[in-house]
């Protein structure tokens, strides 16, 4: 009976491997129509800060001259949208349509004292136009407020007096200040707003809000502080709903920052309403905007062409300057990054990206695509199953019943969570199976031509390097078949587990190739367990976990980049267009062809193997950025086994000199 399970298990390997390839073709139409997907959306758009800008002009001689002069060397340099935030009573004052006081000024001004009970808000006009413009819309704003508006006179300037403290009036959002708004689109700005959910959220306002905004040409909403307008209040009105049924009554779509620290509060809710328009933005920071000019360039470029931005946002805010005795701000800067055969939008146009307003991925989305993830799923559980086949070889078909049985639980349970936990094992067990493939195989020569020729380890190691580097890439299909959905190209979803990616091939080939090397595994887990502990032994101990706790930390984006790294990744996109991974091509590709090529003649040498696999599973994770489009992550991750190859050969050369130098001297040395 045993012997037959054995039997059978060794023969599942064949049919196990079959479902892979069969999986794999059936993954090919689904990586078709993500690929279109990614190709539907081509448009990029400039967005520029107006309150940044017009803080910056309140510090100038003449602002208005000032503002406009900015506003037109902006659109020459290629910024074609302003993003407005709803007005409040402070940014008025700053463009000089009101005049603000507290109560004290206002008692300065009327010659009196204070009075104890009333720490009102006093506004006034600077001109008949503005009071007949900012009076109804401002009336309205704070009474929808329940705050007390009534007249008030500056003089001969008319104004209001608010039955609120100034401190907090200032901060009140209004509309949209209706001057700048004619201001800019005259200039020929596209306007994108920017809405709060800071005050109650009015069905009927909003509908003649966002008719507005379709008149004038807005395309796209971008939200103000942690909410999207209408989360706080969809609980009792659901509000959300009805806001997402303005939107695509008035066609307009939604953008979502990139790499907040928490995501705004309602968005993927809003998105999956409004069927998925929306584009991805990324926003330059105020403190980041006086960076060189050619590294905010190659970010720009980099955002574009890497993660499916397709807006930019630039902030700029003044400045003090100590050592100049003066208020600076950094828009000649961000003027200077734009411009120029070497700035951004030269760049992002030489990448086949036009200038526009942006648009929104059309999702190519076919029904079969159902059926053929579920054969996509077959073949991931038949890949998990494979791994387990190569450590406890009985519990193979074990492993892929309980696989098939799990993952349909997990379906009816959460499709999303199955999908992405498969994808993960499979992403973990290709690189796995195919390094252990490739250690077998160096075992497997060694034994049967102990004499093996230089020429000869060179071939085998090249063989090996194609081999295992196909068989890893055979996790590709899998991890974008189960992972094609707009949500995680917009990252409103994201694939888990990068770090257990990371971490999952090393322990795994660790394991097997400390244990699995031997006549038995017990046997030489017993010897690895008498070893006596040495100081040494200690001091390895912590400097590999130092460097395993570095290396988990590079594989998000908060990783410490080590010195000169971040100039030469620079040089490496400039130079190729696409940048290769420096783990790959500079250490883990050439560790893996001179271990390889060492292990034909000494047994140690496999140990390598333990930080080469770090190769293969960086190919696989590379997909599994899901925002990076597919095609580029195939040239980096083909431009890293080009490089990589070349390095390794260089290593090898200098690996076997080194193997002919100790061949030669060894026998002289030990013999004094």
């Amino acid at each position: 009976m045993i012997r037959s399970l054995q039997r059978w298990n060794e023969a599942s390997r064949k049919w196990l491997w079959v479902l892979v390839i069969i999986a794999i073709v059936a993954s090919v139409p689904v990586i078709v129509q993500r690929v279109q997907t990614e190709s539907s959306a081509n448009q990029v758009e400039v967005v520029f800060n107006y309150r940044g800008l017009l803080d910056v002009s309140a510090y100038q001689e003449n602002p208005q001259a000032y503002l406009d002069e900015q506003l037109d060397r902006l659109k020459e340099a290629g910024v074609n949208t302003m993003a407005m935030f709803e007005s409040t009573l402070d940014e008025l004052s700053k463009a000089r349509r009101i005049m603000v006081f507290n109560a004290a000024d206002a008692a300065k001004l009327s010659q009196t004292v204070v009075a104890p009970d009333k720490n009102y808000t006093y506004v006034a006009f600077t001109n008949e136009e503005n009071a007949q413009q900012l009076r109804p819309m401002i009336e309205e704003s704070f009474r929808n407020l329940d705050v007390s508006v009534v007249p008030w006179n500056y003089g001969e300037y008319s104004g209001l007096m608010l039955g609120m403290s100034m401190d907090e009036s200032v901060m009140k959002p209004m509309a949209l200040d209706p001057f700048a708004f004619a201001m800019l689109r005259e200039k020929g700005f596209n306007i994108l707003p920017r809405l709060s959910d800071n005050i109650p959220y009015n069905q009927e306002e909003m509908d003649e809000v966002l008719a507005f905004y379709a008149e004038n040409g807005v395309k796209r909403i971008l939200f103000d502080g942690e909410a999207v307008k209408g989360y706080k209040s969809n609980g009792s009105m659901n509000s959300l709903q009805g806001f997402a049924d303005l939107l695509n009554k008035h066609g307009i779509g939604i953008a979502a920052i990139e790499n907040l620290k928490s995501p705004q509060k309602g968005l993927n809710q809003l998105a999956y309403l409004l069927d998925y328009n929306v584009v991805r933005l990324h926003s330059l920071q105020d403190t980041e905007a006086s960076q060189e000019p050619k590294v905010l360039a190659d970010r720009f470029v980099l955002a574009t062409k890497d993660r499916n931005i397709r807006m930019i946002y630039l902030n700029a805010s003044p400045n003090k300057d100590a050592a100049k005795a003066s208020i600076t701000s950094p828009i000649n800067n961000l003027i200077d990054s734009l411009t120029g055969p070497e700035g951004a939008v030269q760049r992002i146009q030489d990448n086949g990206f036009e200038f526009g307003q942006a648009k929104a991925f059309v999702i190519h989305d076919a029904s079969w695509q159902k059926a053929l993830k579920a054969i996509v799923v077959l073949g991931g559980v038949a890949m998990c199953a494979l791994l387990v086949s190569y450590f406890i070889l009985p519990l193979t078909l074990i492993a892929f019943v309980l696989g098939l049985v799990g993952s349909a639980g997990l379906y009816v349970l959460n499709s999303t969570l199955m999908e992405q936990a498969l994808a993960l094992g499979v992403a973990i067990s290709a690189p796995t199976v195919a390094t252990l493939l490739a250690i077998r195989k160096v075992k497997d020569i060694r034994h049967s031509l102990p004499e093996i020729s230089a020429g000869r380890r060179l071939t085998h190691t090249l063989v090996l390097y194609i081999k295992t580097s196909v068989i890893s890439l055979a996790a590709v299909p899998f991890v974008i078949a189960l992972l094609n959905n707009i949500t995680y190209s917009l990252v409103l979803n994201q694939f888990r587990g990068v770090s257990l990616l990371h971490l999952g091939p090393i322990l795994l080939i660790a394991i097997y190739v400390f244990l699995y090397q031997g006549t038995s595994i017990w046997q030489e887990l017993r010897n690895w367990l008498k070893m006596p502990i040495t100081l040494l032994w200690v001091v390895v101990a912590a400097v590999l976990g130092v460097v395993a706790l570095y290396y988990l930390s590079r594989t998000g984006n908060a990783g410490t980049l080590l010195p000169g790294e971040a100039a030469f990744r620079s040089f490496l996109e400039n130079t190729f267009g696409v940048r290769p991974r420096n783990k790959e091509f500079l250490l883990a590709h050439p560790l893996f062809l001179v271990g390889i090529f060492a292990a034909f003649r000494y047994r140690w040498a496999m140990y390598a193997m333990v930080i080469a696999v770090m190769g293969q599973l960086s190919m696989v994770d590379t997909f599994a950025h899901i925002h990076t489009p597919a095609v580029l992550s195939l040239i980096r991750g083909v431009l890293g086994l080009g490089l990589g190859l070349i390095v390794g050969l260089i290593a090898i050369v200098v690996w076997h000199i080194i193997e002919r130098c100790w061949d030669r001297w060894s026998p002289k040395l030990l013999r004094q």
